[in-house]
């Protein structure tokens, strides 16, 4: 094993115990370890794919992803605001990922059905939410969640990982705005939020890395090569 290889692995194990110190603080309600552990979450996450050979702006992605979840918890309208432009940013970088490792041409243009279906899902859910929600929110959340929903639609084209990250990440984001519009909460509301976006992050940003790291190789043709996970015809 390469020393790069190993410093990769220690940062994701690193990664992985800093996710559940969080998440154990979340469920026993320990305030000041959450709000420590929080914004050092997606640095971690950046440093293992930077040392796993995964291009800067991955790195980029998640680092906006940190200052989302900074800004989002101090409870400032303005700064919530922000960090979900923050966010934003970060899904702009993904899709920038995402085309460069070939999901956009040729299955893209083959999958209206579930484009369709991508879309309904996002138009039916804003108007869910939005009788519920502050008038200053309701045109950044619909903004921000069309941005998660092409995220998500197009990591479909990059096999298992990046599709379950991007289901993560869009089943997350909509349990938080369900708690903007002040819906009933389900038990450990926070927990679940962080629980399904570290996974949808790890998940998503592993996916781009290998599809990358694929792509690259000598002798590759597209997303087709990476680690054989990508489905090249069925989206």
């Amino acid at each position: 094993m390469t020393t790069a290889a190993r410093t990769a692995r220690a940062l994701l194990g690193a990664f992985a115990v800093l996710t559940a110190v969080h998440l154990g603080a979340l469920l026993a309600g320990t305030a000041t370890v959450v709000h420590l552990t929080k914004p050092a979450l997606m640095p971690v996450l950046a440093a293992y794919v930077l040392a796993a050979g995964a291009p800067r702006l991955l790195a980029v992605a998640l680092l906006l992803g940190c200052g989302g979840d900074t800004l989002l918890q101090t409870g400032d309208d303005t700064l919530f605001l922000a960090g979900m432009g923050s966010f934003a940013a970060g899904h702009v970088c993904y899709l920038v990922l995402l085309a460069r490792c070939g999901a956009f041409p040729g299955g893209l243009r083959r999958s209206g059905p579930l484009a369709a279906g991508y879309t309904i899902a996002w138009l039916g859910t804003v108007a869910l939410l939005w009788p519920d929600l502050a008038a200053d929110m309701r045109l950044p959340v619909a903004a921000y969640s069309l941005l998660l929903a092409a995220t998500a639609f197009t990591a479909l084209r990059l096999g298992p990982r990046a599709t379950i990250g991007g289901l993560f990440f869009l089943l997350s984001d909509t349990l938080l705005a369900t708690g903007l519009a002040h819906w009933q909460q389900p038990p450990a509301a926070q927990f679940w939020v962080m629980l399904t976006y570290t996974a949808a992050q790890y998940a998503l940003a592993d996916g781009v890395r290998r599809a990358y790291t694929a792509r690259e190789r000598p002798g590759a043709t597209g997303i087709t090569r990476a680690y054989g996970e990508v489905r090249s015809t069925t989206v």
